[in-house]
């Protein structure tokens, strides 16, 4: 028996000795693995940041230069060498009195009054930002303007040119014909007529691009409808009623990471926004009453909203996606349309029914001048501005 236990002890010792070698070389194997799991990571190449999504723009279009940033080009005094010698100006059309006031904003005094034809609506800068356009629509002529010299030129025949604006290639100037009920495509320097797209909405007259500039959103202000159309096929391709009874749209624009296009509803007494991919039904923000104009501030995160019906400028926060300030003009007034100082520090509008224009200082909201100009001022442009290229109106630059 004592044998017996004797080799069965040797016989266990021998079990366990081989069972720790095994254990042994499993922990070794494992201790190998980890660390060629440990190098492989090391050596493995960081993860690449996520490239920006590429921007398929209109055909001849300039680069986006920010896919998250529509106005990266409107930084202040960025000026383009096209404009970088103009003097810095006001342009006034004023519709009652067929004249231009030109106001020098270091003074806030008008140093000229320019004669142009019956009832100019807008002043607006070509798409390379070397002449300035004056709307007169009920004469039938756009009068140019040089922008370095602040001399009038021959007028040229226009047919019923109540807004003004060009293809983000430059290719086409786009006349907003409101009464003839025409979007009107034309030669961007003879303004020779080139295609005619009859539309069934009533009063167009203000719109913006898309970021790929491929369509733009058209306010029809007196049917209170909006339009999509194909920039490149020249064609409506979309058509719907505001859901608002007596809407009346003006100024469009649109946000800065293009996803969303703000349209002033004097009637609504707000914004529409709205998707301008799905072009789906829009929603109300209300600003307050006569909500008219729509200007972007210089670093892109706030947009001014003039409220020409209460003498009140709104504040909207892109970033916040909320209305944050109102700013009230002391003794009242009408502000309409207008535009961002190059520096971005001074927001100029015009009065349109109390013949004048309000200068507003960006930073505080604090109005630092109100200058008497001619009767019924309307779309004025502050001139020059930052930016590549414009897209017309007041002046839309990217």
């Amino acid at each position: 028996m004592r044998n017996l236990t004797r080799a069965t002890r040797a016989a266990a010792l021998l079990a366990a000795t081989a069972a720790l070698t095994a254990l042994a070389g499993c922990g070794t194997e494992r201790a190998d693995r980890a660390d060629k799991t440990d190098k492989a990571l090391a050596t493995k190449a960081p993860a690449k940041p996520a490239e920006p999504k590429k921007i398929y723009g209109l055909p001849g279009m300039p680069p986006v230069l920010d896919p998250k940033d529509v106005y990266a080009a409107d930084r202040p005094n960025k000026l383009s060498p096209a404009v970088r010698d103009f003097p810095s100006r006001v342009y006034v059309p004023n519709t009652n009195s067929n004249t231009v006031s030109v106001i020098d904003p270091k003074t806030y005094k008008v140093i000229d009054t320019i004669p142009v034809g019956v009832q100019p609506q807008h002043v607006v800068p070509s798409w390379d930002m070397k002449t300035l356009w004056v709307n007169n629509n009920r004469g039938h002529t756009l009068t140019p303007i040089d922008p370095r010299t602040g001399d009038a030129g021959k007028p040229v025949e226009v047919h019923d040119p109540y807004n003004l604006y060009f293809t983000p290639n430059g290719k086409y100037a786009v006349v907003m014909a409101s009464l003839d009920r025409e979007l009107v495509f034309r030669d961007p320097h003879t303004m020779k007529r080139k295609k005619t797209v009859p539309v069934s909405c009533y009063g167009v007259n203000h719109a913006d691009f898309s970021l790929d500039g491929r369509y733009f959103i058209v306010s029809c202000e007196f049917s209170g409808e909006l339009l999509k159309v194909d920039t490149e096929k020249m064609k409506v391709v979309g058509q719907q009623k505001l859901p608002f009874d007596g809407a009346m749209p003006q100024d469009v624009k649109m946000s800065p990471d293009g996803k969303k296009f703000y349209v002033a509803d004097m009637m609504a007494d707000g914004m529409w926004v709205l998707d301008g991919d799905t072009f789906g039904k829009p929603k109300l923000l209300p600003t307050g009453k006569g909500c008219h104009g729509l200007y972007v501030s210089r670093d892109s995160r706030e947009m001014y909203v003039s409220n020409r019906g209460e003498g009140t400028v709104s504040v909207f926060d892109f970033p916040r996606n909320k209305l944050t300030k109102k700013w009230h003009l002391p003794d009242g007034g009408s502000p309409d349309m207008g535009g961002v100082s190059a520096d971005g520090n001074t927001l100029w509008l015009s009065g349109r029914y109390d013949s004048e224009v309000y200068a507003i200082d960006t930073r505080t909201g604090v109005q630092v001048a109100r200058i008497p100009v001619g009767g019924g001022p309307h779309g004025l442009a502050v001139y020059p501005q930052p930016g590549r290229y414009s897209l017309g109106h007041t002046g839309i630059f990217r």
